[in-house]
């Protein structure tokens, strides 16, 4: 079974699949890493190519992840907004929604300029209240479970995650 980590961008994904992965020894995976390291920069990628491409290029990747065993995937934060990558990823894993509020969020995403979805706006409270409130339905229906991330280290989220899942550390 995976372990398969969705959320906003910001709330932490990246930072507790590699900690779940150290607990767990699991080989864990960033799909918009494995992208870049793949097909360049996801920025470029949207800029050049668009969303619409960056997303069959999610799609791939979770093909392929989806039919490994023992991982912890860190996804993208729209990556589950596509039926299709749920439906591979809940065949041989469990989804956890990492959520966080609004406030932490902003705090943690408005200093990076690599966000395509941020990126050039110069409304990132106003993107990111908006991509809240459109994501937030999806990340509930298609969780097995739900962890929120405020006011919480890394550590104990992982922790709790593994506690969810009853699985050991």
């Amino acid at each position: 079974m995976n372990i398969v980590l969705c959320g906003m961008m910001g709330v932490g994904k990246s930072s507790v699949g590699i900690r779940i992965a150290e607990l767990t020894g699991r080989r864990w995976y960033d799909t918009d890493i494995v992208i870049s390291d793949r097909y360049g920069r996801i920025s470029d990628i949207f800029e050049y190519y668009g969303e619409a491409h960056f997303r069959s290029l999610e799609t791939g990747i979770v093909r392929e992840l989806a039919d490994m065993d023992g991982l912890v995937i860190s996804t993208g934060g729209g990556l589950v907004l596509k039926p299709d990558n749920n439906e591979l990823l809940k065949k041989n894993g469990k989804i956890v929604f990492l959520r966080a509020s609004f406030e932490t969020l902003l705090t943690r995403v408005r200093a990076d300029e690599t966000r395509p979805l941020l990126k050039d706006t110069g409304k990132t409270a106003e993107r990111l209240s908006e991509l809240l409130a459109a994501r937030l339905p999806v990340y509930e229906a298609v969780a097995d479970k739900i962890v929120d991330t405020d006011d919480k280290s890394v550590d104990e989220v992982a922790h709790m995650i593994l506690e969810k899942l009853g699985e050991q550390a």
